[in-house]
């Protein structure tokens, strides 16, 4: 049948993040339903061309960074402890 959806079983499903009617990881601005956590590529649009994954990959990167640069603005905040903590 080839490629359906991302296997859920796993870290979506311990993570409870949302899945669209195809099951695929919803993730509009490539942020997840589950803090802290983003996806791109395949498992966000599906099966597509390498150069799509790429390009997800480093836009869901720059999302990352501003969604950690935005935990860290209490003086002496760590982001990385308060997103694990989350």
């Amino acid at each position: 049948m080839g490629f359906l959806h991302t296997e859920h079983d796993g870290l979506i499903e311990q993570l409870s993040v949302d899945v669209d009617p195809r099951g695929n990881v919803e993730a509009g601005e490539f942020a997840t339903s589950a803090p802290g956590v983003f996806a791109a590529g395949d498992a966000r649009r599906g099966q597509s061309l390498v150069v799509w994954a790429i390009s997800e990959g480093r836009k869901a990167a720059r999302a990352a960074d501003a969604y950690l640069a935005g935990l860290g603005e209490e003086p002496g905040e760590d982001p990385v402890g308060a997103l694990l903590s989350a």
